[in-house]
């Protein structure tokens, strides 16, 4: 299948790109930036071309993977998708329901397959985790730390504008709800509060009754660098293992997983874009509750 791919940075260079040259089934045909000059040296690095057009790359390939800041990556799978480009899309899906309605209509009007890139579900351990835990039923609760640090020298997601402006609740957020949701199901209410260095935490309510806690930050002391994830529970007490695979290889599944959804002709993702628009439905109700002080509502 040939993916354009729409995005310039560390993420895109040394995960989608990576992914997408070592997979037998993928070909990369073209890269898009919004600076030219850093677009035009990562399609140097894979042998591609470099297209000065959003539209121009669409036309040439058959499936787009995007690797830009959230409010800009809706739009281009909007154009995309109803171009009839199937989606590869990265956490989170968009900044604002409104944005996350319109890739999913666009998507549901064209039919085409669409999977949203929310790392540690791309994972055989994590997702095999989550799928056995699911299974197993009867959680009342679980409990979420992921403390990275981000603004250390040589990061190269330090200097990132989006990430600065909207912080860990939009950054990492996305992780800790793709974990969450699958197990407990989905969240009817959240009230959140910030916290020092960045820190923002979340009480959630889910519909069928569980209850959940993260907390976040991107500016944590590199010593208190901790991803942690436990349910409670009728079974007892389960920790979500650590990933092992690197972020490229990771992705490379997300590929196949998006290739068998095209080859079957289904729809049904469990991370698609209908699952991504749940996700920041989630995501802007915590940000009602920080700025409002009050428990937010999430439609269904």
């Amino acid at each position: 299948m040939r993916f354009g791919l729409f995005g310039t940075g560390h993420w895109a260079a040394e995960t989608h790109a990576a992914a997408l040259e070592a997979h037998p089934r993928a070909d990369l045909v073209g890269v898009w930036g919004r600076n030219p000059d850093k677009a035009a040296a990562l399609a140097t690095r894979y042998g591609v071309p470099a297209f000065d057009d959003v539209d121009s790359l669409i036309e040439a390939c058959e499936a787009v993977a995007v690797a830009l800041p959230p409010d800009v990556q809706a739009d281009i799978a909007v154009r995309a998708a109803t171009a009839g480009r199937h989606l590869l899309l990265d956490k989170p899906l968009a900044l604002t329901v409104a944005d996350a309605d319109r890739v999913v209509e666009a998507a549901t009007d064209s039919g085409v397959a669409s999977v949203v890139f929310f790392t540690g579900r791309y994972q055989p351990d994590v997702a095999g985790f989550i799928a056995a835990t699911a299974a197993a039923g009867g959680w009342h609760t679980a409990s979420v730390i992921r403390f990275a640090s981000i603004f250390q020298p040589g990061s190269p997601y330090g200097q990132s504008p989006w990430r600065r402006e909207h912080g860990a609740l939009w950054d990492i957020g996305p992780h800790a709800l793709a974990v969450l949701l699958p197990v407990l199901g989905r969240v009817a209410r959240v009230a959140a509060t910030d916290g020092p260095g960045g820190l923002v935490h979340l009480l959630l309510s889910h519909a069928d009754g569980a209850t959940s806690t993260v907390s976040l930050t991107l500016d944590a002391p590199p010593r208190s660098v901790a991803a942690e994830f436990v349910f409670y529970g009728e079974s007892g007490i389960e920790r979500l293992p650590n990933g092992g695979a690197s972020p490229a290889t990771a992705f490379g599944v997300a590929i196949d997983q998006l290739l068998a959804e095209v080859d079957a002709g289904t729809r049904d993702h469990r991370c698609d874009v209908r699952f991504g628009r749940e996700v920041v439905a989630v995501l802007a109700a915590a940000e009602a509750a920080r700025a409002q002080g009050t428990v937010v509502d999430v439609p269904a």
